[in-house]
């Protein structure tokens, strides 16, 4: 049982037990329910409470009931809730450290509620594509106000107990303890108190209005669609609430169910809860057991003070870890730390970063001209030119001065991570961390793991991701691991278009009606058209028998490298990101269209959008077969938090599993019956064509 009964004279104590974060299933729902009959038929005891043990009250709902039909058994968490309201005796919540979702679902059925300060509160389910389905739409605004509920609940922010006592006329918190450590003394004290009061309080008793009205929900609907047109599930919050101010408590109740159900059956939501799930199991490693030991990270080498080099080392500075960072020259290492003080006084202006913080920051910061001076740091991590020649120096350097036991990382997009291994006397400690540019904001880390990497540096370089807030994901070595290595099919398939007649502009405006963050050509013109151009290069003379289209070419021999020249496949104005469609970029392409005797032809969206997220399942179900990835859902992490893949499609391999994996391959093998496009490509991957075969999904 995860919820155990005890009782310390004459108030009986129930701790949900359920760790991490206490979740909600159903054998702590039992032990509730257990408990409070227990109680109630003990005539020694006078008022019960209810609390977490180790860092939570309750987080809520238990992950691993996602989807599962005792996720619904009974007792389910409204009739546990009826339970405590149905109390004869009182029933105090003790809350501390974390009360979320369900759990505050849970503390608002309770007669009386005491929060330690500092505590974590927050109703997230709409980050979910959900609303909260135990009461949350029609309970919060009755003890917090509908303004200040309905800002919870839209949002799925997290508000400090300390600010939430605080607000005017509030009835969520009876009580703020003296501490964490305090809470259940103080409660059980108050629980004493409160043992002959009657009648017992009710959240459901108490009025919910709004002076405004219509009108407010109005104005709340106008700046909810105005924030979430992917998502459903904020407008609808918007409904429950209201229905809270406008109906009966148990007829609100029953429109918050109804939309609870109708949401948990959308697309959307399907695909953020296939999220959540896929973030927690991307940091597992198969065969790295959780208890790994781990080395010491406490302090990092960084080298290179570029754009790339600064920004991984502000992720460090700002977890508090002191960085060392190299250069060549002084110049650079200058340069390197304006930008990062640049970086963090936008921050400052724009009140997002205190001033002391921003010096403590600072502070940690190091710099050296010399190898020698990085031999304390307990990881390095290089960020040069991406070239294996400048690499082999790097790595032979840091080979002699690194001290025994130092990780050895390279920040490398593509290269070869076992031969950059190679390059040391100790290949178990070299790693590949590919950060995403700008590393200071991207969330996604791609952890290239090596033939030879330990386990140990598996296990903390992992860790150290969650320290830095990264969602890290394991590679396997390949030419451009996952992400550029799928990314590198879809840009071939953006230039296909271009030859069959669209635009640059067409097939973006495509991609994102879709929901891409930017499509294949702003993206080029982001990351810069010289890069592409140079792995292109390459290909011509390792993969001679690939098919692509020249126009990119053309356009890099015109010096249109992107945003970084001022013009790409768009032109730009200094200062600003704006994409502003360009005649003589049209004109080169319908000149080359015409050199090549193609006659252009109208394409649909469906079919640009079909060809380009394709070429992305396609390409993945080739990483997962050679176990690049481990699992799909990997992949459609690295989508999601590297290359803006829309978060309401859950990533190109849930996208491909809504659709349907035998529609996928019937469409691919139209695309291969196109003269211009690339037959062999749109061969149906091995593990493709198996999973639609046997009627099956990637996740």
């Amino acid at each position: 049982m995860t919820a155990q009964y005890q009782v310390h004279g004459d108030i009986a104590v129930i701790t949900l037990n359920n760790p991490p974060v206490n979740g909600l299933g159903l054998s702590t729902r039992q032990g509730i329910a257990d408990g409070m009959a227990q109680a109630n038929a003990d005539a020694a005891v006078k008022a019960i409470v209810i609390t977490g043990a180790g860092k939570a009250f309750s987080g809520g709902a238990d992950i691993k009931e996602f989807g599962k039909p005792t996720a619904l058994q009974e007792p389910n968490l409204i009739s546990v809730i009826g339970v405590l309201e149905a109390s004869g005796k009182p029933v105090v919540a003790a809350i501390h450290t974390v009360v979320m979702g369900g759990g505050l679902e849970l503390a608002l059925g309770c007669h009386y509620r005491i929060a330690a300060p500092g505590t974590s509160v927050a109703l997230p389910e709409v980050k979910l594509g959900l609303l909260p389905g135990a009461g949350g739409t029609q309970r919060l605004p009755r003890v917090l106000g509908v303004e200040p509920a309905l800002n919870m609940i839209v949002s799925g922010e997290t508000v400090k107990s300390d600010m939430l006592v605080m607000a005017p006329g509030q009835k969520l918190f009876d009580k703020l303890s003296a501490s964490a450590e305090s809470v259940l003394e103080e409660a059980m004290a108050f629980a004493r108190e409160k043992a002959d009061v009657r009648p017992l309080p009710l959240v459901r008793d108490l009025k919910c209005k709004h002076p405004l009205g219509d009108a407010y929900f109005q104005f709340a609907r106008n700046m909810v669609k105005g924030m979430s047109k992917n998502f459903p599930a904020p407008a609808l919050c918007v409904d429950a609430v209201e229905a809270a101010t406008k109906k009966k408590f148990d007829e609100g109740m029953a429109v918050e169910r109804d939309i609870f159900i109708k949401l948990m059956w959308t697309a959307e939501s399907k695909s953020l809860r296939h999220l959540f799930l896929a973030e927690r199991a991307a940091s597992k490693i198969a065969d790295v057991p959780a208890d790994t030991a781990q080395r010491a990270i406490n302090s990092v080498a960084v080298i290179g003070a570029g754009t790339m080099g600064g920004g991984i080392a502000m992720n460090f500075l700002n977890a508090g870890i002191p960085v060392k960072m190299l250069e060549m020259k002084q110049e650079a290492l200058d340069r390197g730390i304006a930008t990062i003080r640049k970086n963090y006084e936008a921050q400052v202006a724009k009140k997002k970063l205190k001033q002391d913080k921003y010096e403590q920051r600072m502070s940690l910061l190091s710099t050296t001209l010399s190898y020698d001076e990085l031999n304390t740091a307990d990881m390095v991590i290089e960020a040069v030119f991406e070239e294996i020649g400048v690499k082999e120096a790097v790595f032979k350097e840091l080979d002699r001065v690194m001290k025994p036991g130092a990780i050895l990382a390279s920040n490398t997009s593509t290269l070869d991570v076992n031969k950059i291994a190679a390059f040391t006397k100790r290949p178990e400690d070299v790693v590949g961390l590919h950060f995403f540019s700008p590393a200071n904001v991207m969330k996604l880390l791609e952890v290239v793991r090596g033939e030879k990497t330990a386990k140990d540096v598996m296990a903390t370089v992992m860790s150290l991701a969650k320290k830095i807030k990264k969602t890290a994901v394991v590679s396997g070595v390949c030419d451009g691991f996952i992400g550029n290595r799928m990314i590198e099919q879809y840009g071939r398939q953006g230039g296909f278009l271009l030859d069959e007649g669209c635009t640059p502009a067409q097939v973006d405006k495509a991609m994102e009606k879709f929901g891409m963050a930017m499509g294949p050509f702003r993206m080029g013109d982001l990351a810069g058209n010289d890069i592409g151009w140079a792995i292109r290069k390459r290909r011509y003379t390792e993969q001679p028998d690939m098919k692509y289209s020249k126009t990119a070419d053309l356009l890099c021999e015109k010096g249109r490298f992107g945003q970084k020249t001022g013009a790409g496949w768009y032109d730009y104005v200094p200062g600003k990101r704006d994409a502003i469609p360009n005649a003589e970029v049209v004109a080169m392409i319908e000149e080359h269209r015409k050199s090549l005797g193609i006659t252009p032809r109208k394409i649909s969206d469906e079919e640009i959008v079909q060809r380009l997220v394709f070429s992305l399942v396609n390409e993945a179900a080739h990483i997962l077969e050679e176990g690049i990835a481990a699992k799909a859902s990997d992949i459609d992490i690295v989508y999601i938090f590297g290359y803006g893949f829309p978060a309401h499609r859950g990533g190109p391999m849930n996208y491909a599993d809504e659709v349907g994996l035998f529609n996928v391959v019937q469409a691919m093998n139209r695309f291969a019956q196109n003269p211009l496009d690339d037959a062999k490509f749109w061969q149906p991957a091995p593990l493709l064509a198996k999973l639609a075969a046997e009627g099956k999904t990637f996740n």
